[in-house]
């Protein structure tokens, strides 16, 4: 396998990704009880060299609570050969990863609605009130 690119100039080095092979569950016949398909990709966020400090102390923040002592565990075993199950890891490993550095989004500038809005919705409010009127019949 080769470097896991999570966005232009941010890329995770193969040497720092630590690889685990065991038996999958599901499909694949006899072949499921002798192939290590199942894919655990793991990597040491907090000894990465990959990121920089801004972006590794945004990334902890974010993916805390997937930490474990620093590192970040994907597990793939959804695919019956272990070749596609090392791609969908490193694949979801670069979106999670790139979903934590990504920048926080911008603060929502507040509006009010225009005096063109609100004079027509209190006038079409008036409109309704007085059809609403109209069908009653007022009996006294």
């Amino acid at each position: 396998m080769a470097d896991v690119v999570v966005r232009p100039g941010v890329v995770i080095p193969e040497a720092e990704l630590n690889w685990r092979f065991s038996r999958s569950s599901g499909p694949g016949g006899q072949g499921v009880n002798t192939t290590d398909s199942r894919v655990e990709l793991s990597w040491n966020l907090l000894a990465s060299n990959a990121l920089g400090p801004a972006l590794k102390d945004r990334a902890v923040e974010r993916l805390g609570g997937r930490l474990i002592n620093g590192s970040l565990t994907i597990v793939a075993s959804e695919h019956r050969s272990q070749l596609r199950n090392r791609e969908a890891a490193e694949a979801r490993l670069a979106a999670r990863v790139g979903e934590a550095i990504a920048p926080p989004p911008r603060a929502r500038r507040p509006t009010k609605p225009s005096r063109g809005s609100v004079e027509r919705r209190i006038g079409e409010k008036k409109r309704r009130a007085q059809i609403k009127r109209g069908r009653r019949g007022d009996i006294d």
